[in-house]
């Protein structure tokens, strides 16, 4: 039976309905973005890792947020342009979500309550990063600091 994380509904950034089903068996990591942070250039490493690791089995999937100093004011449209110019992102992105508080997103609560940080549930800014088995399982969380040139060993060993 798929595991319930597969199930949250979600809009890609193109506006479309859809879920994570596609990538169960997959490893998943999964990064609440914007694109006026200082942890913005972290774009470049996460299509990186993306490039490098998609073959084996790694989806990188990136979800606009702007409850962190309204760093991501833009449209799901100004987004993924700035993505794709500055970036070359070809990863997967999906539609402005919240992932603290009493919007919180339930993909986002998952997440949070199978691997809290040191704020317990709530993520504390831009570019924090979950890793997810190709089960479902929440593996691992990553803070903001974290570059994704970090996270290659943790990667490989959930590939």
């Amino acid at each position: 039976m798929p595991h319930p994380i597969y199930d949250a509904p979600l809009k890609t950034i193109q506006g479309e309905e859809a879920t994570l089903r596609p990538y169960a068996g997959e490893v998943l990591l999964i990064v609440n973005t914007a694109s006026g942070c200082g942890f913005t250039p972290q774009y470049a490493g996460l299509q990186a890792l993306h490039a490098r690791l998609a073959a084996r089995g790694l989806r990188v999937l990136g979800f606009p947020c702007d409850q962190f100093g309204h760093q991501e004011p833009g449209t799901e449209a100004e987004i993924y342009g700035f993505c794709q110019a500055n970036f070359g992102v070809t990863f997967p992105m999906f539609s402005k979500i919240e992932v603290n508080g009493a919007g919180t997103h339930p993909l986002f609560a998952h997440l949070k309550a199978q691997k809290p940080g040191l704020l317990g549930e709530r993520i504390k800014w831009n570019f924090t990063k979950f890793l997810v088995s190709r089960e479902g399982e929440v593996l691992k969380r990553f803070a903001s600091i974290t570059p994704p040139e970090k996270l290659a060993e943790a990667i490989e060993a959930a590939l």
